[in-house]
């Protein structure tokens, strides 16, 4: 009985240890792996503030349009010129520093024909109406400069947009386009970045009311907890080196005992 025994102790501590080297293999492997995505993190985060800081350079035509994305262009600083359709704007929900609200997506067809939507910012809810805004509406030949923005599909998070009831909760290019009868549409938007504030004259003093709609909201923000994460899966690896040290140490001293006991039987 005793060596049959003694095949599944040895057993159940080869299986032990074999587990232990893959928690311990793969919990170094997810650590490594974040490692590597926090480096990835910083280059995009350096890469986008460049482009969002360098000088406005022309929007992406459209012979260039089937090569926009995310990785290269998203919050490129660009420019445009045309005409807005003001009578074919859309209002899509927003929630910013400033309040819940709407952004202003307002076609902008250029001397090409070619569309492209342009949000020109923010309105709160009493604004929503064109007529309920205290800033003019850009009239004729415009030049817009802003933030490539990529076409946000399928809705918002968990809520839909109803077309059919002109409900936005995203900024869906194609599916906005559709509804209002755009054709030749880029694949992209553009935020506008606010106007120049004016220089405050002596003895005014500055209103709290918005000319809207409020451009300049853009939120640029990438989470970046890799470097937690990454800890968290070393320390767990860390922590099955430390369990394996004491299961070896007490299973050393278990074979010391059993080693010793037969001999101080017999001393007795």
């Amino acid at each position: 009985m005793a060596p049959a025994v003694r095949q599944r102790s040895t057993a159940a501590r080869v299986a032990l240890a074999v587990l232990a080297v893959i928690a311990f293999c793969g919990f170094l492997a997810l650590g490594t792996w974040q490692v590597e995505r926090r480096a990835w993190k910083l280059d995009l985060i350096a890469r986008v503030d460049q482009r969002v800081h360098a000088p406005a350079t022309t929007a992406p035509g459209r012979n260039e349009w089937p090569t926009v994305n995310a990785a290269n262009d998203e919050y490129r600083h660009i420019r445009i010129a045309g005409t807005f359709l003001h009578d074919k704007e859309t209002l899509v929900q927003a929630s910013t520093r400033l309040g819940a609200g709407f952004w202003v997506l307002t076609p902008l067809r250029a001397a090409d024909g070619t569309v492209v939507l342009v949000n020109r910012g923010f309105v709160p809810p009493e604004a929503r109406e064109r007529s309920a805004r205290t800033a003019a509406e850009p009239q004729g030949e415009t030049t817009v400069a802003g933030l490539l923005r990529l076409t946000e599909p399928k809705g918002g998070f968990l809520r839909k947009n109803d077309p059919a009831a002109d409900r936005w909760f995203s900024r869906d290019v194609q599916a906005i386009a559709a509804a209002r009868g755009l054709a030749d549409v880029a694949p992209y938007f553009i935020d506008a970045e606010a106007a120049p504030a004016a220089p405050a004259t002596a003895g005014t003093q500055a209103a709290d009311t918005h000319a809207w709609p409020a451009a300049g909201l853009t939120v640029i923000a990438f989470p970046n907890s890799h470097l937690v994460y990454a800890l968290t899966w070393y320390g767990l690896a860390l922590m099955v080196l430390i369990a394996a040290w004491f299961v070896r140490r007490s299973e050393n001293a278990a074979d010391a005992d059993a080693r010793h006991a037969p001999q101080d039987a017999r001393r007795d």
